[in-house]
């Protein structure tokens, strides 16, 4: 008697170790389909080979969810893309008129006219050139924001720095300010695209000299972290936050699009960089990084 309970007993435990590795061996390949499935787009469904039925419904329920979640992603894909679209045909259809107004207004400054007259066009001129500004900055954020490919190449990002800070060089006379500038010794070289790279110096240094209370300093580390300060009592945390929203500007009165610093996080992040802001005693900094 004694020996068939031992028999009795050998097999349950054979019975549920058996259950236990199938349970285990189906939850491996959910867990593999699953990881293949959010790196890959791929409309593969998740498979076990194991029938049970629990394991079975876990596989059908994960497979409803990734069947939803590829239908939102398309959904938010298209709908990108008819926007950046539509961004594109209007920043360009609207650049006919525009140019015409422009050449209106010259005339019509040529011409003799009252004082309230001329102070009228000059203001029609200003809202004209600013929203010309728009247009062009909106017609290249979505040319970059549609352009995937990129041309990487090695750059001396202390260099590129140099070469556009001395491109500012007019803009820093204008406002008074005397940049404070301090780069390593030693070439800091990363793997980058030489042209985004000078739009995002670009885009941030022409932030800082718009909203800088009389001052600005560059510092650029050995490990290539770069940051860019200035005073400006004009910003807020709240502002901060914001920054690298589309279209947000701390002043409206300024001649400002809200787009230059939103293409600089947009470039900095496609190349695997990282571009953050913080506020802290009147003093705004962006810091800026690259990998290796």
């Amino acid at each position: 008697m004694q020996w068939i309970l031992c028999i009795l007993l050998s097999v349950i435990v054979i019975v549920l170790l058996t259950k236990n590795y199938l349970l285990k061996k189906s939850m491996r390949e959910i867990y593999t389909d699953f990881e293949n499935c959010l790196s890959e787009d791929t409309n593969v469904q998740i498979t076990v080979s194991s029938g049970d039925k629990t394991v079975t419904r876990l596989a059908k329920a994960i497979n409803l969810q990734l069947t939803k979640l590829r239908k939102s992603k398309q959904q938010y894909s298209d709908g990108d893309r008819e926007l950046k679209e539509a961004v594109t045909n209007i920043s360009h259809d609207l650049r006919t008129p525009l140019t015409a107004i422009c050449g209106y207004l010259e005339l019509l400054e040529a011409e003799e006219m009252t004082d309230n007259t001329r102070r009228y066009v000059e203001q029609i001129s200003n809202r004209t050139e600013a929203l010309k500004a728009l247009t062009e900055e909106l017609f290249r954020y979505s040319v970059i924001s549609s352009v995937s490919d990129l041309s990487y190449e090695n750059v001396n990002v202390g260099r590129m720095l140099e070469d556009t800070l001395i491109s500012f060089y007019g803009a820093f006379e204008k406002k008074n300010i005397t940049p404070n500038i301090s780069l390593p010794d030693s070439a800091v070289v990363r793997s980058l695209d030489k042209s985004a790279l000078s739009r995002i110096f670009g885009n941030v240094i022409s932030n800082a000299v718009k909203y800088s209370d009389g001052d600005f300093t560059v510092t650029m580390t050995n490990t290539g972290e770069i940051t860019f300060s200035n005073t400006a009592s004009e910003f807020s945390s709240v502002d901060v936050g914001k920054l690298f929203d589309r279209f947000y500007t701390v002043d409206s009165a300024r001649k400002s699009t809200g787009l230059g610093l939103s293409i600089a996080k947009l470039l900095t992040e496609r190349m695997g960089g990282c571009i953050s802001a913080d506020y802290k005693v009147d003093t705004l900094s962006i810091t800026l990084a690259f990998k290796k």
